[in-house]
This record gives C-alpha cells, structure tokens and sequence, in this order.
C-alpha cells in the first residue's frame, strides 16, 4: 500500500505562486479548483457589487475570488466568491501573496460539485475564523441566500431568504435583496 504524500504549507505556497490555477489546502492536500460556470460567476460578480455598494463610507474593502483566505485553526487555504476586510488586512506571514487572516463576511456561490463542501465542512472551518461575522451561501439551484451569522454571545444562527425576500448583513448594518443578487440571472 501506498502512502500519499502530505504537503507542508511552504510547499504549498510555492506550487501555487507556480501554476496558473488556483488551489485549495487543507490537512496536507492540495486541491484544485474547478472553474466555475458563467452563472457562477455572474452570481459572484452581483455579491462583490452589492456589498462594495453597501459599504461605501466603511472602512471595509471587498475582494474577489482573488484574494486567499487562511484559516489558522484547521489549516485551511482558499479562495471565497466574494470576502469583506474591515479595517487593515491581517496577512499570513508565511505566504508571499496577499492571504488574508481576518475577513468579516465570507461568500461562497454554490455549484453541483461545491454544495455540499459549502454547506457543511467549509462553513464549520470559516466559524472558526475569530473575526468572522457572516458567512453567506449564495445557491445555484434556486434563488436562495443563507446567512450564517454570529451572535454576539458567539453562537451561529442561520437565516434564509428566497425570492422577494432579503437578508440581514449585521456586520455592515446592511440588507441584501434576494432579486437584486438575482437581478438578471437564468436560475427561477
């Protein structure tokens, strides 16, 4: 029997500043990203408007899918739809690129082979990240948003809304319109 090679970080880091994809890591494992469709990405695309729209006289940036985010207590390295920075951007020390170790919001746009992983382990990862305040499950099956948001008391709670309705984002003492994130969109 085999033993599968398990990847330091570092090693890590240097396969992805190499390759012209980009990877996830996690537990010694790289994984590769699958592209996402032209909704996903329409989808993607309408989160980072309407959040960079919300926050304009914050002191928060929006990122894209472009900028990693590391979570130090599973070990975690990845790429959300969409992420929201408030105040300086925390950078991991072991990496040469931007990483973020301090987002607010999270965002992840579901696809067949990532709603599951979304949904259960990576959501459980994100709640790890100590300044995390919402992470936001946007659905490609139907026109679904899920907010999972942290109390002040530390606990999770999840809401949902569907068409016609809108989510709270406490964080950035917004509100999101589900019909305007799927302004546009092929999914009924």
């Amino acid at each position: 029997m085999s033993r599968l090679h398990r990847y330091t970080y570092a090693e890590y880091v240097a396969f992805e500043v190499a390759s012209s994809e980009k990877h996830e890591f996690l537990d010694g494992e790289i994984y590769a990203m699958a592209g996402g469709s032209e909704e996903h990405s329409a989808l993607s695309a309408a989160m980072v408007r309407l959040l960079g729209n919300v926050i304009v006289d914050q002191p928060c940036r929006v990122h894209t899918s472009d900028l990693r985010i590391y979570v130090e207590s599973v070990g975690l390295a990845t790429y959300p739809d969409a992420s929201v920075i408030c105040g300086p951007l925390v950078q991991h020390e072991a990496s040469p690129k931007a990483t973020a170790l301090n987002p607010v919001l999270l965002v992840e746009v579901t696809s067949d082979s990532s709603e599951e992983y979304d949904a259960g382990m990576k959501r459980e990862h994100y709640q790890t990240i100590p300044t995390l305040r919402e992470y936001v499950i946007v659905s490609h099956r139907e026109r679904r948003i899920t907010i999972n948001a942290r109390a002040s008391d530390g606990r999770w709670t999840v809401r949902q809304a569907v068409r016609g309705g809108e989510v709270a984002i406490p964080s950035l003492d917004a509100q999101l319109s589900v019909d305007e994130i799927y302004r546009n969109s092929t999914i009924s």
